[in-house]
Order: C-alpha cells, then structure tokens, then sequence
C-alpha cells in the first residue's frame, strides 16, 4: 500500500491458497511482524492492509532456518508461541562436513548445472580433487560448494576440473579444526573425560553425545589423550 496506488497486488498468503508457501530465513523475522504471522498461522485467515474483511486461506507452511530457535527464543529474540507454532514436524538437515558422502554426488550436480550455463564441456574430475573436497569442512555448506565448484568450472581448462585456490581453504580449515581441537579437548579435561549425562562435556559445548563422540573421532581424540593432556 503507498500513496497513488491504482492497482491491488495479492499477498503470498493468498498466492499461496491450496498451495505450499515457505517461509524461509524465519529466524530473521523481525518480533514486530512475528504476532501477525503468528495469527495468520494460528488462524489460517488474515486480513489485506487496509481491508476489513477477512481472508481464509488453506495453505501448507515450510519455515527454514539456519539458526538455533531454542536459543533465540531464550533470548527473547523469537517469540516462543511462534516457535511452537512452527516446530510441529522440524526436520534437521544435517551439515555437509556430518555427510560427506554426499559431496561427489553434489559436485556432479553442480558441475553439470554450471557448466551447461557457462557452455563449457567438464570431462574430467580428478581423484586427488574429489578427495579434497570431500575432505574440506565447507563450514558455508552447500552455497559455499557451490561458490567454489562454479568458479572451478570458470578457471578450468582442457575440460579438467581444476581449484586452484582450494589449497588456501584447506590450509583455513585446518587452522579451524586446530582451534575446535583445543576447546573440545579442554572440555573433556574439565568434566574429567565424562562425555553423556548432565555435566559431562557434551552438555558443556551444546552438542548430543552422540555427535561430541563423532566429533572426537574425527579430531583424534581418545581417553588416553585426555588422560595425557590433563597430566600437562
């Protein structure tokens, strides 16, 4: 609505009647507007700005998220009657470092998708090169694969995949994983190599054991290295 304006434009709501509508980045909505969404989904009607008269709308709602909503709403950042208002079937997709398996398969994807845009011909995918890829972190998940695999098709040549500057992501990501070393490392030593339960080192870095356990795995950590880094 603005001043002089001459025709009406239907909301995503309406647009959206017997259909899907997604609500994405729903972290990001400022608390002002959350209590209108809220009524809207709550009663499934709304009304145009402006109008009086009230719309019912049937509608299939997907919310997405890379945020923690838990948190937010302990923080009084996300209204908690929102968020149980959202969170009736939550599905977690898992970052790519937790599913490494998909990587190649995404590579392919991405590959094909780029370079069918730029018009040039990927024949080849070097072994070394999927393999460090999928050892890459890609802490940007899979917009940040995607940011290096079209660039990758851009500066390739011969039809030969080729990262030229992956050596430098690789060389940050170790210096992360250096770092995320020391903190899990040190929050074992302080609940005294305790993983599970309320004060064991799981609880203490926000993480399910069942994760920690995959992540100091990963890390190299064993009890005999707890037992040997306490001992310093």
């Amino acid at each position: 609505a603005f001043t002089g304006a001459i025709a009406q434009r239907i909301g995503r709501f309406e647009l959206a009647h017997k259909g899907t509508i997604l609500l994405d980045e729903i972290g990001d909505t400022p608390l002002e507007i959350q209590p209108k969404l809220l009524r809207a989904l709550q009663e499934r009607q709304f009304e145009r700005l402006g109008s009086s008269r009230t719309i019912k709308v049937d509608t299939r709602v997907i919310a997405s998220t890379n945020r923690n909503l838990r948190e937010q709403v302990q923080r009084r950042e996300f209204r908690d009657d929102l968020f149980y208002r959202l969170n009736v079937f939550p599905i977690t997709v898992p970052p790519l470092r937790e599913r490494r398996s998909d990587i190649p398969l995404l590579v392919r994807y991405l590959i094909n998708k780029h370079s069918q845009r730029l018009r040039k011909r990927i024949n080849a995918i070097p072994a070394a090169t999927m393999d460090r890829l999928v050892r890459c972190d890609w802490p940007g998940n899979v917009r940040e694969l995607e940011n290096a695999v079209e660039r990758a098709v851009i500066l390739s040549r011969d039809g030969t995949l080729s990262f030229g500057e992956l050596q430098m992501q690789e060389s940050q990501i170790v210096h992360l994983q250096d770092a995320e070393r020391e903190i899990v490392l040190q929050a074992l030593i302080d609940c005294r190599g305790v993983i599970g339960g309320p004060k064991g080192a799981a609880v203490k870095l926000g993480l399910k054991r069942t994760t920690l356990n995959s992540r100091m795995r990963k890390l190299g950590i064993s009890r005999e290295t707890i037992q040997f880094a306490a001992q310093l």
